[in-house]
C-alpha cells in the first residue's frame, strides 16, 4: 500500500515546528471586499475566517506588534500585473478604484500600521516588505489571509525564504469555496 502524503511528510520531517522567534510581527493578506461580496468572481464566503484575523488583529494592537496589510491593486488594464494577471481574469477587479479592492467593513488600517499594495501572490514579491522586517528586527511573521492556497501560501515560501519564522493562523486563513 502507498504511503500517504501527510505520512511521507511526517517520516521527512516537514512536521517539524518551528515556534515563535523573539519578535514577531502580524501580518494581514489581501483582506478585500472582492472575497465578501456575493457576485463578486473572487468571492470566498471566508466571513468566519475575517473574524478570527480581527481578533488576532485587536491582540497586536494591544501588545504594540508591527502590523501589516496587503491589498493587491492593478492599473487600469493590468499593465502592471504581469502573467498573473492574464492567467487569473477574475483580478480585473482589483483595479486601482474598484469598491471590490476596498477593505471591507471592520478592516480599517489605523497611521502607524503598513499598507504594502502588491501586484502578485507574495507579499514579499516586488515590495519593500523584507527590508522593514529586517529594520524593525522582526523574525517572526504571523500569518493570516486570503487566499491560503495562493497568497497565504506563497506568503509562508517567501518567509522562509526571507530568513523569517513563519506562524499561520488556521483559523484566520481561508480559501475560495
Amino acid at each position: 500500500m502507498a504511503e500517504n502524503l501527510d505520512a511521507n511528510y511526517a517520516r521527512a520531517g516537514y512536521h517539524h515546528r518551528l515556534g515563535f522567534g523573539r519578535k514577531p510581527a502580524l501580518i494581514l493578506i489581501d483582506f478585500v471586499q472582492a472575497y465578501y461580496e456575493e457576485g463578486s468572481p473572487l468571492y470566498a464566503g471566508v466571513e468566519d475566517c475575517l473574524a478570527s484575523a480581527l481578533r488576532v488583529l485587536d491582540v497586536a494592537r494591544r501588545i504594540g506588534i508591527l502590523r501589516v496589510f496587503t491589498n493587491v491593486v492593478y492599473r487600469p488594464g493590468g499593465v502592471d500585473g504581469g502573467v498573473f494577471y492574464r492567467k487569473v481574469p477574475a483580478l480585473a477587479c482589483m483595479q486601482a478604484g474598484n469598491p471590490l479592492g476596498q477593505w471591507p467593513r471592520g478592516v480599517a488600517p489605523r497611521e502607524d500600521e503598513l499598507v504594502i499594495s502588491k501586484q502578485y501572490p507574495s507579499a514579499f514579491f516586488g515590495t519593500s516588505l523584507a527590508a522593514t522586517l529586517t529594520a524593525s528586527g522582526v523574525d517572526t511573521l504571523v500569518i493570516t489571509g486570503i487566499t491560503t492556497s495562493g497568497c497565504v501560501r506563497a506568503t509562508c515560501v517567501d518567509t522562509v525564504s526571507h530568513g523569517f519564522i513563519p506562524i499561520v493562523v488556521r483559523e484566520a486563513v481561508g480559501s475560495m469555496t
